[in-house]
């Protein structure tokens, strides 16, 4: 009967010592580096530093992201929005910034110009890049300006301002009556939506007030 298990007593052996081997490490760093309150307190005020640092990093995101930032200027965007609908079926006019026809950019400069003291890049290419905060299309505000690519190649060629409820008023086209509200939702502006811009965000401070 011994010597049935003779053999397996050298393997039991060589099972042990690999068990204690593959955790003395962890027993010497304990013994090296025991646990204290004091320790402990160290360990915890790292942590707690860890977490400021990461809150405030997270802080200065939403400070930086156009996205979180609560919209301020409802009353400059309901001034434009309300002078632009009293404009709807002003004719389309190739250049045209004044109420005896617009384009499409034209018309967006004469609203923030006259109702926010603004003056925006003539040309929708320059407007599409004037340094206003980005916005989702899932974050859009009344008065944010939507830029779409409607000649293809993903360059921007029209422009209009959102109103809210996925429309958007805009100087369209010759063809289509000029001034209009149309809706974001559409297969035809869904499709050639490039990206928009919260260009008030850029407006004058005495402006704000003001309003």
């Amino acid at each position: 009967m011994l010597k049935r298990f003779a053999p397996l007593v050298p393997l039991a052996l060589v099972t042990l010592l690999f068990g204690c081997a593959a955790h003395s490490p962890v027993s010497q760093q304990q013994a090296l580096n025991p646990v204290t309150p004091q320790s402990q307190a160290q360990a915890k005020a790292v942590t707690l530093n860890f977490h400021e640092e990461e809150l405030d990093t997270e802080k200065e995101l939403a400070d930086f992201s156009d996205s979180s930032k609560p919209y301020q200027m409802p009353m400059l965007a309901d001034s434009i929005l309300e002078r632009g609908k009293s404009l709807i079926g002003t004719r389309y006019r190739t250049g045209g910034s004044t109420e005896s026809g617009f384009d499409c950019s034209g018309f967006i400069g004469y609203l923030f110009r006259e109702e926010a003291g603004m003056t925006l890049p003539r040309s929708t290419r320059d407007m599409i890049n004037v340094n206003a905060p980005l916005v989702a299309r899932n974050n859009l505000k009344p008065g944010d300006l939507l830029f779409f690519s409607t000649r293809g190649r993903g360059r921007v060629s029209h422009a209009g301002i959102y109103l809210g409820d996925d429309q958007f008023i805009h100087s369209s086209s010759h063809r289509s009556g000029g001034v209009r509200i149309d809706s974001l939702d559409d297969a035809y502006w869904r499709k050639t939506f490039i990206e928009a811009k919260r260009a008030l965000a850029m407006a004058p401070t005495t402006t704000i007030s003001r309003k």
